[in-house]
């Protein structure tokens, strides 16, 4: 069918935004005689079991979301300071083996990474994995889509903003709005359904296309997801910027009838459906309505620390405990003690906006 359309290492030296730097735990090269059952790993200390791993495969990006990257950019990490092809895979192998089920690959713009379809080839085959996903803005995707599939990616989340060239220029600080739409069409004849497109919705900025948006999912197998804007550290965050999902709903019911559907424990969207409609809409209320609790999401940055909380400030380094020498049962320590320490919810609204923080690109989307 055709559609149309570390905690962080002494070495890392001081950097905008980051946590305070704390030691790799003294040993982490040796081996460890603790049995680590795979509950024990990646279960924290509220029952939560951490099956969902993020890997950011690179910082850099072709855009310049204002959302997501501070207008005077950043102060790159060195490239030999980011994780390795190597270390990617084996810090993926090693959490599948302890039982992650889904791995997805970001950014940064991940399709920036020199051998991403070597690295999602190396990830896809890795026994236990159901599903290796991809979050993009879109712009590289024609060229590379139908390696990737080959490769095992078989989810994909494709970021726009707004369907309106202008309006995606000044959000992006670059021009691209055609090419994001072919990729969209693109993925979707290559089977890709349903096709998630991530819009974070911003109060003045936005709001006004969120019909658009609903009715884009009348005719394509689309999951439109509505992100509430998130403070991050030069993102220029204000309360008065977010659009909570409360507004978002009240404003789309008013022409839509929309139709709750159920979502799984560890879903971050409210979905929604429109009868007749192919597609869906949600909304991931992170600021609003937060769903800690059903939380089973870790992420690994470019640069190897691994933030149990997309929020929290504490990192541990991987990347200098493999350099390190660490043995897989020492990092699968390392791993466990960080898991543990995860608390049961993030701050709250008006405690993030005043907390130190990553630039989002820095963490991965």
């Amino acid at each position: 069918m055709i559609y149309e359309l570390k905690l962080l290492s002494e070495s890392d030296g001081p950097r905008a935004g980051r946590s305070p730097v704390r030691a790799v735990p003294a040993g982490f090269g040796l081996s460890y005689s603790r049995d680590h059952s795979k509950a024990q790993v990646l279960a924290d200390g509220f029952g939560r079991l951490h099956t969902y791993l993020r890997i950011s495969l690179v910082e850099h990006c072709n855009l310049r979301c204002r959302y997501c990257m501070p207008e005077e950019g950043l102060d790159w990490t060195p490239a030999p300071r980011l994780l390795t092809q190597e270390e990617i895979i084996r810090l993926a192998r090693l959490f599948v083996q302890q039982g992650v089920s889904k791995v997805r690959l970001t950014g940064g713009e991940p399709l920036l990474r020199e051998g991403i379809v070597e690295i999602a080839a190396a990830v896809g085959r890795l026994p236990g994995l159901r599903t290796l996903a991809i979050t993009t803005n879109g712009l590289l995707l024609p060229k590379k889509l139908s390696r990737l599939k080959a490769a095992g990616v078989n989810l994909l989340n494709i970021s726009l903003d707004t369907l309106r060239p202008d309006r995606f220029e000044a959000i992006t600080r670059r021009r691209g709005l055609p090419l994001v739409l072919r990729a969209v069409t693109q993925a979707l004849d290559a089977g890709y359904t349903p096709l998630k497109v991530n819009c974070v919705v911003m109060r003045g900025v936005n709001e006004d296309e969120l019909a658009d948006f609903a009715q884009w999912t009348q005719d394509l197998p689309i999951a439109v997801r509505f992100i509430e804007f998130m403070p991050f550290d030069g993102n220029q965050w204000d309360e008065s910027r977010l659009y909570p999902y409360q507004e978002m709903l009240d404003a789309l019911s008013r022409q839509f009838a929309l139709e709750r559907v159920a979502d799984g424990p560890s879903e971050t969207a409210k979905t929604y459906r429109i009868p007749g409609f192919k597609g869906t809409v949600g909304f991931i209320t992170s600021m609003t309505e937060n769903f800690c609790e059903g939380c089973n999401r870790l992420r690994i940055t470019a640069d190897g620390s691994l933030k149990v909380c997309l929020f929290g400030r504490a990192e541990v380094s991987l990347r200098d405990a493999m350099r390190g020498g660490a043995s897989d049962a020492a990092l699968l320590e390392i791993i466990s003690t960080a898991i543990g320490r995860k608390r049961a919810r993030h701050a709250g609204m008006q405690n993030l906006a005043t907390q130190v923080n990553r630039p989002m690109i820095t963490i991965g989307g």
